[in-house]
C-alpha cells in the first residue's frame, strides 16, 4: 500500500509541476539583472558592436547558428520584427553560437539578415548569457536589464509582444 501511495504521489506532483509549464519559456537567473556586458565585432569585421552603446534603447539579442533548424524557422519573424522596430529605437543583433564564422555568414548570404550579426570566439558572451542551446533570444530593456528569455524558435507575435510591452506606454 506504501509502495502505490508513493507512486500516485510522485505521479500527481509529475503532473502538477512538471508537465503543466511551458519548456519554452525559461526562468533565466539573469532576469531583471543587467545584462552582461560585451563588446565584439561584427562577422564582417568591420566595426564593433559595443552593448553598453544602446543604453536607453531594447536590444534584442538572438542567438542562432547555420546549423540549427528551428534557427531558420524563426528567421523570418526576426527579419519582420527588425523591419518594423529597427526606427523605433529597437535594436536587433545576432550571436553565432558555437557556429564556424563562415558558415555563418554564408547563411546570411542565403537567407538575409541585415541586423548586426556579431562574432563571439570562443562562445564567451553566449556562456556570460547562460546559453546553452540555439535558438536562445533575450530581450534587454532601456535600463540594461533582461525583461525576457526565450528558448526555442521565437515567431512575430512573441516578438512583438515582448517588444511592445518594453516599449515606452507598454504594459509591463
Amino acid at each position: 500500500m506504501a509502495g502505490v501511495v508513493v507512486v500516485v504521489g510522485l505521479l500527481t506532483a509529475l503532473f502538477s509541476f512538471g508537465l503543466s509549464r511551458d519548456p519554452t519559456i525559461v526562468r533565466s537567473a539573469l532576469i531583471g539583472r543587467e545584462a552582461p556586458g560585451f563588446s565584439l565585432r561584427t562577422l564582417d569585421g568591420t566595426r564593433t558592436f559595443k552593448l553598453s552603446d544602446f543604453r536607453g534603447q531594447i536590444v534584442v539579442v538572438n542567438f542562432w547558428a547555420s546549423w540549427c533548424a528551428d534557427c531558420l524557422i524563426e528567421h523570418g519573424a526576426l527579419a519582420a520584427a527588425w523591419q518594423r522596430y529597427q526606427d523605433q529605437g529597437v535594436v536587433f543583433v545576432g550571436i553565432p553560437f558555437q557556429d564556424a564564422p563562415s558558415a555563418s555568414r554564408t547563411y546570411l548570404t542565403s537567407y538575409g539578415g541585415d541586423w548586426p550579426q556579431l562574432a563571439d570566439p570562443g562562445s564567451a558572451i553566449a556562456l556570460h548569457f547562460g546559453v546553452y542551446g540555439v535558438p536562445e533570444t533575450f530581450f534587454i530593456d532601456p535600463t540594461g536589464r533582461i525583461a525576457f528569455k526565450r528558448v526555442g524558435p521565437v515567431t512575430y507575435e512573441m516578438l512583438t509582444d515582448q517588444i511592445t510591452r518594453l516599449l515606452p506606454g507598454g504594459s509591463r
